[in-house]
């Protein structure tokens, strides 16, 4: 059967239960059907925990390798990667495409300290460094 699978999903219109799921699998690496069940905190059928598997999996969130008939499931995209799509919405929704109107906007509300934009700087000034380099390797 051909499913149809959207690796470009918009992480804001997951719902509750498939965020609690796509958290507890990215925290533990790799689960089971019942091993999700389990890390709940609320008891809900296999049916139902299997069901949010596979549209977490459609969704390109998910994929899932087969040990002893036992669906294992894993993380198909990173954390950082969903979330920064999830981030580019809210830019471009409510910030205009501006990444300086959104941090402008964290640091107003209080999001943000002057600690954490300075390592933020920090860590944006060595990826910057590293980035040349990395860029050359890979043509390479």
């Amino acid at each position: 059967m051909a499913r149809n699978i959207h690796w470009d999903h918009d992480p804001g219109e997951l719902g509750e239960l498939e965020r609690g799921i796509l958290l507890i699998i990215w925290r533990k690496g790799s689960l089971t059907a019942e091993q999700v069940r389990e890390e709940l905190d609320r008891p809900l059928k296999d049916s139902t925990i299997r069901t949010v598997l596979r549209r977490l999996e459609e969704k390109g969130y998910l994929s899932h390798t087969v040990e002893d008939r036992t669906f294992v499931y894993k993380p198909a995209e990173s954390r950082q990667l969903v979330t920064g799509r999830a981030v580019k919405r809210i830019v471009d929704w409510f910030c205009e495409g501006s990444v300086e109107a959104l941090l402008v906007g964290m640091v107003d509300s209080k999001v943000l300290g002057r600690a954490e934009l300075q390592r933020l700087a920090e860590r944006i000034a060595a990826a910057s460094k590293t980035a040349p380099a990395a860029k050359k390797e890979a043509k390479s």
